[in-house]
């Protein structure tokens, strides 16, 4: 090689060393920015749900007002399938770059990957958790031309079998299929059940008839109820609460019964910590305020906020519970 071609490579070569260190810097500084000023595009909500689902009732009003505090746009994306895991998956593998955010539920989060032959996401590990947001009681309620109009009623009627009572759920697996078996198996009667595919569906059969009841996430049947397409017979809280008036806690006739959801907002696991404190920050202030509180309230749901880690314990909680009811009705996806 001449003297003028190795002067040259050297001059390369330094120019690139140079370079490297001066991109980096620039790199850097383009993640800093943009997490200095996010949000600055709208925002993705992944919804695991179908629309119409208690979930997205709850997340499109949730998210039109999370947006306003924000000032960006918030733009549901309903991704239902497999129980939730085509959502949840598709977020997990979703740019960190806070962007995307996801709206957790026990079946999404805590059932559906267990139901499939090989487990296809970690819910612990491999999403941020944000915020639990509320508590969702489950409305026990049967198609009106029933001649039952109390727990106790209902009861009498599903032991005796004096009427085909045939149990509507969102699916195996649903949230309304396991709080259903575990209404049969504490209250000691059986009753066919019947899944459609998605909670819309599985109301509607008892709206029409089809089926005589199913117990299912109150946002996804207060507006049949209040119209009168739909009766309330109790709901699954532990105690009696001022959200449905006297309506009574399914507990107070079948002991031990407890079967609620809860609603959360999560994340891919790598969005930058300042991005997730803005984001649950943003999301307190907008749930405290009287309109969110009235909105929440209309659909029989409680507010309930949390840090980060009390998120992570509850969903601990939920996943010990319901992979043992899992494994104990041995479900399988389809």
């Amino acid at each position: 090689m001449s003297q003028v071609a190795q002067l040259n490579r050297r001059r390369a070569l330094l120019g690139t060393a140079c370079a490297a260190p001066a991109l980096s810097l620039l790199a850097g500084a383009a993640r800093a920015q943009g997490v200095e000023n996010w949000p600055v595009k709208p925002i993705r909500m992944l919804m695991p749900n179908a629309p119409g689902s208690a979930i997205d009732t709850l997340g499109r009003i949730i998210g039109q007002r999370l947006g306003e505090q924000l000032g960006q746009q918030v733009i549901i994306d309903n991704r239902a399938g497999a129980g939730g895991v085509i959502g949840m998956e598709i977020g997990r593998n979703a740019n960190p770059d806070g962007y995307t955010v996801i709206v957790a539920s026990p079946p999404s989060l805590t059932v559906a990957p267990f139901v499939q032959a090989k487990q296809p996401f970690d819910p612990l590990n491999d999403f941020a958790f944000i915020s639990q947001i509320a508590v969702t009681p489950n409305l026990l309620v049967v198609n009106p031309t029933l001649p039952v109009k109390t727990l106790g009623e209902f009861l009498d009627v599903v032991r005796t079998k004096k009427v085909a009572m045939n149990m509507a759920s969102a699916g195996a697996g649903s949230q309304s299929h396991l709080a259903g078996v575990m209404l049969t198996t504490l209250g000691k009667f059986e009753s066919l059940h019947v899944p459609y595919k998605g909670g819309g569906p599985s109301v509607a059969a008892v709206v029409a008839g089809e089926a005589q009841w199913t117990i299912t996430p109150a946002p996804a049947v207060m507006s049949l109820v209040k119209g009168g397409k739909l009766r309330a017979l109790a709901h699954s809280l532990p105690r009696r609460t001022a959200l449905l008036g006297d309506l009574p806690s399914v507990i107070e006739q079948v002991p031990g019964y407890d079967y609620s959801g809860w609603v959360a907002l999560i994340a891919p696991r790598a969005v930058p910590r300042p991005i997730q404190e803005r984001m649950r920050a943003a999301l307190q202030k907008t749930m405290s305020t009287p309109e969110m509180r009235e909105a929440m309230a209309a659909q029989a749901t409680e507010i309930a906020l949390s840090t980060p880690e009390e998120l992570r314990a509850l969903v601990k909680r939920s996943l010990a519970d319901n992979v043992k009811m899992v494994k104990a009705l041995n479900l399988t996806a389809d």
